[in-house]
């Protein structure tokens, strides 16, 4: 899930992430410390008088380079470090950043997703075209925010603890050449690579096999490190986090269903080869 396209921003000033806005206030405050103008600042990290006016303004998120170079330049001692991750998750689209902050802390996270390779497995050009493919079209600048989210999300994969990772796909979503036959090549490499990460498996669920308990829809389903189960389901744009024991309960019961439904981590990673074989 978080797979597809962003939800739609007003883009207004009033709308800028709290995360930005807070991000840019200590950047200023520090900078002022330094006895620095934003030019000064600029000039000394690489970027423009533009740039750092519009992060100090919480209009544009400081990027993880921005962050390294500032950190040294204005003496912040880790107070700007220790935010970017906030940061990062402020570029997500707004219904999804509930989820994104309880995902981020998950010890175990579980996903079924039929049509589209899942955000935390996605490569940056497969993901790119997702965006760039958004109905009502997104600006260049938005679609790389986008972008640099989602790739952000993924380092969940190698997050210290390791967290316990399952991922269901459909098949279809492995055969539709999504950004042509090279971007689905990648992708699929992208898929075997991570699928030998001894925290992963990554099972696919072949198109021809009938009644299966994931027919209804993607979920996710994650456990927290209080030990609490959390369910997620999105359409078109529209998240909806499910904290109900049944729902989370049944959320459960199918996933389990799913996954003897579904081929096995080796007989997967056999298929996916051979896909990537035949893109």
């Amino acid at each position: 899930m978080g797979n597809g396209r962003p939800g739609r921003r007003s883009g207004q000033d009033d709308d800028r992430p709290t995360a930005w806005c807070a991000y840019g206030k200590l950047l200023r405050l520090f900078r002022d410390r330094a006895g620095m103008t934003q030019q000064q600042l600029g000039d000394a990290i690489g970027y423009s008088l533009e740039q750092v006016g519009s992060v100090e303004q919480g209009r544009r998120p400081a990027k993880a380079a921005f962050t390294e170079a500032a950190e040294e330049a204005v003496g912040a001692g880790g107070a700007l470090r220790v935010l970017q991750e906030d940061v990062d998750r402020a570029k997500l689209p707004a219904f999804f950043r509930d989820f994104a902050l309880l995902e981020s802390e998950a010890v175990s996270r579980f996903s079924y997703d039929p049509l589209l390779v899942p955000g935390l497995l996605q490569t940056e050009d497969y993901a790119r075209v997702l965006f760039a493919g958004h109905c009502p079209p997104l600006s260049d600048e938005t679609v790389e925010r986008h972008v640099e989210a989602r790739l952000a999300r993924q380092r969940l994969l190698d997050r210290t603890p390791l967290v316990e990772l399952c991922f269901v796909i459909g098949e279809s979503a492995l055969t539709n050449p999504v950004g042509g036959s090279e971007v689905l090549r990648t992708q699929l490499q992208r898929l075997l690579a991570v699928g030998r990460q001894r925290n992963v498996e990554i099972q696919v669920m072949p198109a021809g096999r009938g009644f299966h308990t994931g027919l209804d829809g993607p979920f996710v389903l994650l456990e927290t490190s209080e030990q609490e189960r959390i369910g997620y389901v999105e359409s078109q744009e529209v998240g909806c986090v499910v904290t109900d024991g049944s729902d989370v309960t049944a959320f459960g019961l199918r996933y389990g269903k799913l996954r003897a439904q579904a081929l096995t981590p080796e007989e997967s990673a056999k298929l996916i080869d051979r896909l990537a074989g035949e893109a």
